[in-house]
């Protein structure tokens, strides 16, 4: 499928925030250079790049994800709230000389077609995601969290696992793996394996002899 997407976007990068497709993130802006950057947005396409700042100083990851302001809002005192709508994963290719107080940077999509059909669906094991899903509820008990499951159940397949992908209290890293792997089926297995994992690591505190 071609995609009609600016190879040119504006990046807002955050530390520790993961974006993915069809997921909502909402934002509160008071950088007066992301304010210049969400206003231009809403005069040009709308759409605006997400992606997770290293911990060395301005280096980005080379995944991240195309959202589109769906919400926008000014308050009183200056600050601008705006709702995402995760559109499509991109790759960064280079970044691009500019006179704005934000960063823009050469992307392109083709790694990531399968954000815009439907196929990744098809092909998902059932028992594995129910399994996952059993998984996470566990991990999330354990962790304190609180989730409608009822209302989370009726998301499809790929919104669910995204969600808990973008949700799960899981390391920055962990969640940019995530974000990088392609096919959702895979996506749930490495997403099971890193619960497991801390599933065990949990379990195995109180036989720790302080």
């Amino acid at each position: 499928m071609k995609s009609f997407f600016p190879k040119q976007i504006p990046i807002f990068p955050l530390s520790g925030v993961i974006y993915f497709p069809r997921t909502n993130l909402p934002l509160n802006i008071f950088e007066n250079r992301y304010l210049e950057l969400v206003n231009d947005c809403m005069k040009n396409n709308k759409l605006m790049g997400m992606i997770q700042s290293q911990k060395n100083e301005n280096k980005l990851y080379n995944i991240g994800c195309l959202g589109k302001i769906i919400d926008f809002n000014k308050s009183s005192d200056g600050r601008i709230l705006i709702n995402l709508s995760g559109v499509t994963r991109f790759e960064i290719i280079d970044e691009i000389k500019n006179n704005k107080d934000y960063r823009e940077f050469n992307v392109e999509y083709k790694k990531f077609e399968i954000d815009l059909n439907k196929i990744s669906n098809e092909n998902t094991n059932l028992v594995l995601l129910n399994a996952l899903i059993e998984k996470t509820k566990d991990f999330f008990k354990k962790n304190g969290l609180l989730l409608n499951w009822q209302e989370f159940r009726k998301l499809d397949i790929e919104q669910q696992i995204n969600t808990l992908s973008m949700i799960a209290p899981i390391s920055n890293e962990e969640k940019q793996k995530l974000l990088e792997t392609i096919l959702i089926k895979d996506k749930i297995k490495i997403l099971s394996e890193i619960l497991e994992f801390y599933l065990h690591d949990k379990n195995m505190e109180k036989f720790t002899i302080q």
